[in-house]
């Protein structure tokens, strides 16, 4: 039987290219974004505003409806924002969260009782690197995926024991549209001496210079594949050797060595 696996965001960069991915090998794939039509005809598209609780319920009871079942949850959609903390509007924040965490939230509410009928199923959670390593002018991106992170690992043993299992992807740079899509504030540059636009060019430079988004959502299609998953993978080998370095280091130490390279 072919899985049934549902993305969001899943009209460009990573969730696209986990779709094609797993479209290839046979999976029904169901991608959910804001955008009125898909971008692969392989998938099925269907419009949804992760932040509004009725389209995220009436695009899980469609699929229901459909294929009378839902394998696997991919929760991909996400955006960025960056700018000094002291400067950052709270309506920013709260949109960050809003989509990021609560996005999330509310995909899972919709489709683990699903899951949980059926006795089986899978959710994966895009995390980030950045949330063992918060970076600074990124602390709200930092903080949305810190949440996503805990969150996934304190829902893993309520679920568990219903035969959904859960992984937690934390990938590192990725070359996808999120970098040209990051809403940067450059509020207060001049009062931090030019350290906000200096720290926002080192992240674009990192991500334009990352993993391929094709490679990136190989990695996530195969997880949905996998007979076992992790709670919590790292996408890139060089930011497992960094999440590694966070367990062993002294936290004031870490904090230090971030700051050199994003917050001079």
């Amino acid at each position: 039987m072919s899985k049934v696996v549902v993305i969001t965001g899943g009209t460009s960069g990573i969730g696209l290219q986990a779709g094609r991915f797993l479209a290839e090998r046979g999976c029904v794939v169901y991608e959910l974004s804001r955008r009125p039509e898909g971008t692969d005809p392989r998938l099925h598209h269907i419009q949804t505003d992760m932040t509004d609780e009725s389209q995220v319920q009436n695009a899980v009871q469609k699929i229901l409806h459909r294929e009378g079942r839902i394998d696997v949850l991919v929760n991909n959609a996400g955006f960025g924002i960056s700018g000094a903390v002291e400067f950052t509007e709270t309506k920013d924040a709260e949109r960050q969260f809003d989509v990021n965490f609560f996005g999330m939230v509310r995909m899972n509410k919709a489709v683990i009782p699903i899951m949980r009928k059926q006795g089986s199923g899978r959710i994966i959670s895009m995390s980030s690197v950045a949330a063992p390593i918060a970076i600074p002018f990124q602390t709200y991106y930092s903080a949305s995926k810190a949440a996503i992170r805990t969150y996934m690992l304190a829902l893993a043993p309520e679920i568990r024991p219903y035969g959904i299992e859960t992984c937690t992807i934390m990938p590192g740079d990725i070359h996808t549209g999120f970098t040209s899509a990051r809403k940067k504030s450059p509020a207060g540059d001049d009062v931090y001496g030019g350290r906000i636009s200096r720290s926002v060019a080192v992240m674009e430079h990192d991500e334009l210079n990352g993993i391929t988004s094709e490679a990136a959502g190989a990695f996530v299609a195969r997880k949905v594949l996998q007979r076992r998953v992790p709670l919590l993978c790292t996408l890139g080998w060089k930011y497992k050797i960094f999440v590694f370095l966070t367990r062993i280091i002294p936290t004031r130490v870490m904090t230090w060595i971030v700051g050199q390279i994003y917050a001079k």
